[in-house]
Protein backbone atom coordinates (compact mmCIF):
# COMPACT_ATOMS: atom_id res chain seq x y z
CA UNK A 1 0.00 0.00 0.00
CA UNK A 2 2.68 2.49 0.58
CA UNK A 3 5.95 0.93 -0.54
CA UNK A 4 9.02 0.98 1.25
CA UNK A 5 10.50 4.58 2.70
CA UNK A 6 13.48 5.65 1.14
CA UNK A 7 16.22 8.22 2.50
CA UNK A 8 13.67 11.72 1.36
CA UNK A 9 10.99 10.46 3.49
CA UNK A 10 12.91 9.37 6.38
CA UNK A 11 14.82 12.82 6.20
CA UNK A 12 11.09 14.61 6.34
CA UNK A 13 10.11 12.21 9.35
CA UNK A 14 13.24 13.16 11.06
CA UNK A 15 12.58 16.86 10.71
CA UNK A 16 9.06 16.74 11.88
CA UNK A 17 9.90 14.89 14.55
CA UNK A 18 12.95 17.22 15.45
CA UNK A 19 10.30 20.43 15.32
CA UNK A 20 8.02 19.00 17.74
CA UNK A 21 10.35 17.39 20.17
CA UNK A 22 13.24 19.52 19.86
CA UNK A 23 16.69 18.68 19.98
CA UNK A 24 17.09 17.93 23.74
CA UNK A 25 14.05 15.32 24.25
CA UNK A 26 14.51 13.65 21.05
CA UNK A 27 17.90 11.47 21.51
CA UNK A 28 15.50 10.76 24.71
CA UNK A 29 12.57 9.79 22.47
CA UNK A 30 14.99 7.51 20.28
CA UNK A 31 15.87 5.50 23.20
CA UNK A 32 13.03 5.01 24.64
CA UNK A 33 11.63 3.63 21.40
CA UNK A 34 14.83 1.76 20.80
CA UNK A 35 13.96 0.03 24.03
CA UNK A 36 10.52 -0.45 23.18
CA UNK A 37 11.31 -2.51 19.84
CA UNK A 38 13.74 -4.59 21.83
CA UNK A 39 10.98 -5.37 24.50
CA UNK A 40 8.78 -5.98 21.39
CA UNK A 41 11.13 -8.59 19.78
CA UNK A 42 12.29 -10.31 22.94
CA UNK A 43 8.15 -11.16 23.48
CA UNK A 44 7.30 -12.17 20.32
CA UNK A 45 10.33 -14.28 20.25
CA UNK A 46 9.27 -15.83 23.41
CA UNK A 47 5.91 -16.40 22.17
CA UNK A 48 6.64 -17.90 19.07
CA UNK A 49 9.09 -20.30 21.21
CA UNK A 50 5.96 -20.79 23.72
CA UNK A 51 3.73 -21.92 20.75
CA UNK A 52 6.15 -24.33 19.73
CA UNK A 53 6.71 -25.88 22.18
CA UNK A 54 2.91 -26.29 22.77
CA UNK A 55 2.91 -27.61 19.19
CA UNK A 56 5.49 -30.22 19.71
CA UNK A 57 4.20 -31.37 23.27
CA UNK A 58 0.53 -31.41 21.82
CA UNK A 59 1.80 -33.64 18.81
CA UNK A 60 4.19 -36.02 21.02
CA UNK A 61 0.57 -36.51 23.18
CA UNK A 62 -1.47 -37.28 19.89
CA UNK A 63 1.19 -39.96 19.01
CA UNK A 64 1.27 -41.74 22.42
CA UNK A 65 -2.67 -42.05 22.21
CA UNK A 66 -2.58 -43.53 19.22
CA UNK A 67 0.42 -46.02 20.61
CA UNK A 68 -1.81 -46.85 23.60
CA UNK A 69 -4.88 -47.53 21.03
CA UNK A 70 -2.91 -49.78 18.87
CA UNK A 71 -1.64 -52.03 21.75
CA UNK A 72 -5.30 -51.94 23.41
CA UNK A 73 -6.22 -53.10 19.63
CA UNK A 74 -3.65 -56.08 19.97
CA UNK A 75 -4.22 -58.98 21.43
CA UNK A 76 -4.38 -58.93 25.20
CA UNK A 77 -2.69 -62.29 25.14
CA UNK A 78 0.22 -63.61 23.75
CA UNK A 79 1.64 -67.39 23.59
CA UNK A 80 4.95 -68.21 24.01
CA UNK A 81 5.51 -71.78 22.06
CA UNK A 82 6.83 -74.16 24.78
CA UNK A 83 10.19 -75.74 24.09
CA UNK A 84 10.66 -79.86 23.93
CA UNK A 85 14.38 -79.52 25.09
CA UNK A 86 14.40 -81.45 28.50
CA UNK A 87 17.54 -80.41 30.98
CA UNK A 88 19.23 -83.67 32.10
CA UNK A 89 21.01 -83.43 35.76
CA UNK A 90 24.89 -84.16 35.09
CA UNK A 91 26.04 -87.65 36.18
CA UNK A 92 28.01 -87.26 39.08
CA UNK A 93 31.50 -88.22 37.74
CA UNK A 94 30.98 -84.94 35.74
CA UNK A 95 30.32 -82.83 38.93
CA UNK A 96 33.17 -83.83 40.95
CA UNK A 97 36.52 -83.00 39.94
CA UNK A 98 38.99 -85.35 39.29
CA UNK A 99 41.75 -85.21 41.70
CA UNK A 100 44.69 -85.88 40.49
CA UNK A 101 47.41 -87.97 42.83
CA UNK A 102 50.85 -86.20 42.81
CA UNK A 103 52.76 -88.55 45.35
CA UNK A 104 54.13 -90.83 42.18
Amino acid sequence: MFGSIGMPELIIIFVIALIIFGPRKLPELGRSLGKSLAEFKRASTELRTTLEEEIRLDEQRANLDAAKAAAAAAPATTTVPATTATIHPAPESAAAPHKVDQSA
